[in-house]
């Protein structure tokens, strides 16, 4: 698992310019489930990554602290947003004051954590009243073309079923809401986007090459224009502890 966590560190910039971001009705589901506006908040966001999910709280005018564990994301990170401060750490070890955040988040990095560990730490970082919001950003499986690369993705990496997105107990019950989206990127974009998955950094040249080769060979003729529309899901759960 941590190999896999820290193989985003290469890959940072190519993180950076092809990974989704998040609309805006997330950021109003997050305030509805918290009970509490994000301007003013003082947020922590783990696992911060590149910064997606932390400049959108930003922008929503929460006081918002990145914690981030990766070398090559930290610095991609303080590249593209110097005025937002960041600081080495992880959610099993947070380095924060005891109860001294409103809301912590964790955009697609809650998976990477021991929840023996960071569920404390969670509890003890937030302030009484506070809450942890957990999200994931996932293709719409609805939608058949995405339907049928998530099953050749199963296949190639023989993968049975999904089983890292299990909620933490210890922090009471998670308010839950399903947010879905679209955006149209170019099937180049779209592919860099897929090579960007820990499962792809860690594979190998050789077998990641021909994977999208095949890949490229089999989506073109849905997108002649050379334009995909992808569809996402974001699943958000929030428990105000």
């Amino acid at each position: 698992m941590t190999t896999r966590a820290r193989s985003f560190d290469a890959a940072a910039a190519s993180y950076a310019a092809h990974r989704p971001s998040y609309p805006p009705a997330l950021f109003d589901a997050v305030e509805s489930l918290t009970g509490r506006p994000l301007a003013g908040a003082r947020v922590a966001d783990v696992g911060a990554g590149t910064g997606i999910a932390t400049t959108l709280l930003h922008e929503r005018g929460a006081e918002v602290l990145a914690v981030e564990p990766g070398d090559g994301m930290a610095a991609e990170f303080r590249r593209a947003h110097p005025g937002i401060p960041i600081v080495r750490g992880d959610g099993d070890r947070l380095p924060l004051a005891t109860g001294s955040v409103d809301l912590i988040t964790y955009a697609q990095a809650w998976h990477w954590t021991d929840p023996a560990r960071s569920v404390p730490e969670a509890r003890r970082a937030l302030r009484p009243g506070g809450a942890l919001a957990l999200w994931w950003n996932d293709t719409d499986a609805t939608v058949p073309w995405i339907a049928e690369q998530e099953e050749r993705l199963r296949v190639f990496f023989e993968v049975e079923e999904e089983t890292h997105r299990t909620l933490p107990e210890g922090l009471g019950a998670f308010a839950t809401r399903s947010v879905t989206w679209t955006r149209r990127i170019t099937l180049d974009d779209h592919l860099a986007n897929l090579a960007s998955h820990s499962a792809f950094l860690v594979l190998g040249e050789d077998r990641t090459r021909e994977y999208f080769a095949g890949e490229r060979e089999l989506l073109s003729p849905l997108f002649p224009d050379g334009i995909v529309e992808e569809q996402y899901v974001v699943s958000l759960n929030v428990a105000v502890v």
